[in-house]
């Protein structure tokens, strides 16, 4: 029997494999350690081989590439419903994997290159930061509620906040002063770091077309032009704008049946970072009559009209999911509506 699908699934350091024929039938399952996983795959003829996509994937579906086989990543969601009842063990999860690889309906991931993720990774330590900021800014206001100094919340008041520290510190026991002077240091660091990342962003997008592309979307600005460009290196994965919107979780969730039918809130699916950065520009679009007349200014106006700012947000980010697609797609620039 000659293997042609292989189901692999990842871990730290124990890897299991499945192999199955061209019929389906198992040829061999068992455990690999690390070191000898590249090697089992090299005396494999050229196959077909499934990995869930998690943490290591990509890199290796592109050693495995190397090696001449077909690797295809795929979303664990997708993944869950083949693995047998009651089996949940690394053996179930790689002929779980195998079986998916095969289905003619399936969907995957595209394989991201070494640049697209160190590209990808900017984001990531950028979010992370800023996370870092907002909680040490809440900390210092917080702190200082104690002692009856209290500001509305937002992190510019706290930056104004910081400006009439030495006017307080008379008022301030001195550990008080020492952990408070400690938090500034903190956030002028993060900010410093923060504003680094922004400038390398902002090169990045300069020097590339398709962000300078996605940059005529109405409220799509650097980070988010240059997030999108990082995260969908290949737009044709999504066969139209709605499957891209469906996969950033901005549709709704169906519970239909009989004939009826029932969407709840949106499914939240996806890419958590792509969708947030899209709400907010989606929130400036609600926000400011010159953005809506780019979009379509009577359909937002008529949505303003049953609904809440914050609510009319979320379809706005839909109709916005799919001009993206469509401009990655076709390489043309935005149209006002």
């Amino acid at each position: 029997m000659t293997p042609t699908t292989v189901g692999l699934d990842l871990a730290k350091n124990v890897f299991h494999v499945h192999v199955a024929d061209a019929s389906g039938h198992t040829i061999d399952s068992k455990k690999l350690a690390r070191r000898k996983l590249l090697p089992f795959f090299e005396a494999l003829p050229p196959c077909l081989i499934g990995i869930e996509a998690c943490a290591t994937a990509h890199n290796w579906a592109r050693q495995l590439q190397g090696l001449g086989h077909d690797v295809r990543l795929i979303p664990p969601g997708y993944v869950k419903p083949f693995v047998r009842r009651g089996a949940k063990n690394d053996a179930s999860d790689a002929a779980a994997i195998c079986e998916a690889v095969n289905r003619p309906n399936m969907r995957f991931f595209p394989i991201k290159s070494r640049e697209d993720q160190a590209f990808l990774m900017l984001h990531r330590a950028r979010g992370l930061l800023v996370r870092q900021r907002t909680m040490a800014a809440y900390a210092f206001r917080a702190h200082l509620v104690e002692y009856g100094v209290i500001v509305a919340q937002g992190r510019h008041r706290v930056d104004t906040l910081i400006t009439k520290l030495d006017e307080l510190r008379k008022d301030l026991p001195d550990d008080a002063c020492f952990a408070l002077d400690a938090l500034i240091g903190q956030l002028d660091a993060l900010n410093q770091q923060i504003d680094s990342i922004d400038a390398r962003l902002a090169e990045i997008h300069k020097n590339s077309a398709i962000c300078r592309l996605l940059a005529t979307v109405p409220a799509i600005r650097p980070i988010t032009a240059t997030a999108f460009a990082a995260a969908i290196p290949d737009p044709s994965a999504f066969r139209s704008g709605r499957e891209f919107a469906a996969w950033l979780g901005l549709t709704p969730r169906q519970n239909s049946s009989g004939g009826k039918t029932r969407l709840g809130g949106i499914t939240k699916q996806g890419d958590r970072y792509l969708r947030h950065l899209l709400v907010l520009g989606a929130r400036t679009v609600v926000r400011y009559p010159k953005a809506r007349s780019r979009v379509d200014g009577p359909w937002i106006e008529a949505l303003l009209q049953r609904r809440r700012p914050m609510v009319v947000a979320v379809p706005v980010a839909n109709k916005l999911a799919r001009a993206i697609w469509a401009m990655l797609t076709t390489g043309e620039v935005y149209r006002a509506a």
